[in-house]
């Protein structure tokens, strides 16, 4: 029997918090930015190709990141524009600045545009690579928002990739070559929380879930925990193999990595038991700010993966830390 949990309430005030803003300030909520910590992938490279002593590769990176974020911010504008109708039937987001009414359509479109032109400008700046890198994120997003999100799995595997384009944007930026085992296991990751979504998705919505999201006719609760199943337990082999490929073992010299793994191990079954819970499981980047154990796990990786990458000892860590 399928799971069923009761519509979850959201806050009642959110209407009348929009219309209390400016335009600018409707336009940065419907940029959404919230939603940039995705982009933090775009650092991955910068830590496994041992780029963060180099301050121009970090500039690089940073610079990738907010282009990134704008080109994002771009494209959620113009997918809201696109879904204005079927987000009226959801709880949250008939609240976002454009199903709202209360942003203009023709200035959302020109905020879009804006923020797409400045993203490539930037692009542009860091060299033809990055823009190519854009240019391919800016036309699937398009064709997501336009076709795949209608598409069983394509939908979810379109997601997917924009986020391993963030690791392939990331690397071109510091001029590295992106190991196959990185854009596997983000990959692997991205979809999982892809089809994650999805299921949070038909639980919250109950019978008004086609009505917001048409592919979601398509879906089975039983059908997504499976699928859940199958990539969690593949993010998870596939990441710890990475520590211990003699490719890996070869370029950082240890193979202690694969001890970080408890860390992947953690936060990819904390999230699985956060989607469980009806208010808690809806939006991954909202849920990496609020739930504070998972947010102290990513950082805990990202210092363990530090300090065995750059061989830092523990003198060295605890002189860095609190000097």
């Amino acid at each position: 029997m399928s799971e069923q949990v009761p519509m979850i309430s959201y806050e009642a005030d959110a209407v009348l918090r929009l219309r209390k803003r400016s335009l600018l300030g409707l336009s940065l909520a419907a940029m959404r930015p919230h939603q940039w910590v995705k982009n933090l992938f775009i650092f991955a490279p910068l830590l496994f190709g041992r780029k963060l002593t180099d301050l121009s590769a970090v500039g690089a990176a940073l610079t990738t990141f907010c282009m990134f974020c704008l080109l994002s911010s771009a494209l959620y504008i113009f997918n809201d524009w696109l879904d204005a109708d079927e987000d009226r039937a959801h709880p949250e987001k008939r609240n976002r600045p454009i199903s709202s009414g209360e942003l203009p359509v023709p200035a959302a479109l020109l905020c879009s545009a804006s923020l797409a032109a400045t993203a490539f400008c930037l692009a542009w700046w860091l060299g033809t690579s990055i823009v190519v890198v854009g240019a391919v994120y800016f036309v699937l997003i398009v064709a997501y928002s336009l076709s795949f999100k209608r598409l069983i799995v394509l939908d979810c595997i379109a997601i997917a990739s924009g986020f391993v384009l963030r690791v392939i944007g990331g690397a071109v930026a510091i001029n590295v070559v992106p190991t196959h085992w990185l854009i596997v296991c983000a990959f692997l990751l991205a979809l999982f929380l892809a089809f994650s979504k999805r299921r949070q998705e038909m639980l919250t919505l109950l019978n008004n879930a086609v009505e917001h999201r048409k592919v979601l006719g398509q879906y089975s609760v039983a059908y997504l925990d499976q699928v859940n199943i199958i990539l969690i337990g593949a993010a998870i082999v596939s990441y710890a193999l990475y520590t211990v490929a003699p490719e890996t073992v070869e370029r950082f010299g240890t193979d202690v990595l694969i001890y970080g793994t408890v860390f992947v191990i953690y936060g990819m079954l904390r999230y699985l038991a956060l989607i469980n819970h009806p208010e808690k499981g809806g939006n991954p980047s909202k849920m990496l700010l609020r739930d504070r154990p998972l947010l102290i796990t990513v950082v805990a990786w990202s210092l363990y993966n530090a300090i065995v990458i750059y061989h830092i000892t523990l003198e060295e860590f605890l002189v860095f830390l609190f000097r």
